[in-house]
């Protein structure tokens, strides 16, 4: 049986060289470029992390997620810093247990949201430290406790089948359209061991309200 063997977060761009720029401050080095005048991409990487940026004419209509790219950092800090530096706004979001060398969150030139973490903890990482509880899923749990729409109870379970008596708290999906509910230690299980998982959006920031909205007349009658 064929198995896959990697995932490859690829982020919408209309600027290549904006793009890449802006990676390269978290530590991504270009690996290969190619492209024509209908467009073009590049493959960054550094270890077993890549990411590839494509630029396509005409641009396509990329929603907003709460999380695009979730990437591993060996120097949050530093990212951080070299960030405010190059004038880029970023946001250090706290030590959830999956980081505890702290997280970051920012957006790339386009609007792609990233989030970077950092599984050792370090003493410069803990200095700073100041709301340990706080994580980009408590955030998601949050937004699903104040819609009332999250099950009763996980359905992620436990290994070999054992049923999870936690509440649900968040939903995750793959860009295959499976989507489940899972209480936060599952959850996270699930952005950790499945690379393609993303936390599943289901609030007003989706592509269909931009559609319609998009269609309404202009307000000046034009």
């Amino acid at each position: 049986m064929l198995t896959v063997q990697d995932a490859i977060p690829v982020c919408y761009v209309r600027d290549l060289d904006a793009g890449q720029s802006f990676y390269e401050l978290l530590g991504l080095a270009e690996q290969r470029r190619g492209g024509d005048a209908q467009g073009g991409y590049r493959y960054l990487g550094a270890g077993d992390c890549t990411v590839l940026l494509a630029r396509v004419d005409p641009s396509p209509v990329v929603p907003p997620m709460p999380l695009a790219v979730y990437l591993w950092s060996e120097d949050v800090a530093a990212v951080q810093a070299a960030l405010t530096a190059a004038g880029t706004p970023c946001e250090h979001v706290g030590y959830p247990e999956h980081a505890p060398g702290g997280e970051l969150r920012t957006a790339d030139p386009d609007g792609n949201v990233v989030v970077l973490g950092q599984r050792a903890n370090t003493g410069s990482a803990t200095a700073g430290r100041q709301d340990a509880g706080y994580s980009i899923l408590q955030e998601a749990a949050a937004r699903a406790a104040t819609r009332g729409d999250a099950p009763a109870e996980c359905a992620i379970g436990g290994r070999g089948g054992v049923p999870c008596p936690e509440p649900a708290a968040v939903r995750v999906a793959d860009p295959s359209g499976t989507t489940v509910w899972g209480c936060l230690a599952h959850t996270e299980e699930a952005l950790l061991n499945v690379r393609a998982a993303f936390i599943a959006a289901d609030d007003d920031q989706g592509l269909a309200p931009w559609l319609a909205s998009r269609r309404q007349p202009p307000a000046d009658g034009s």
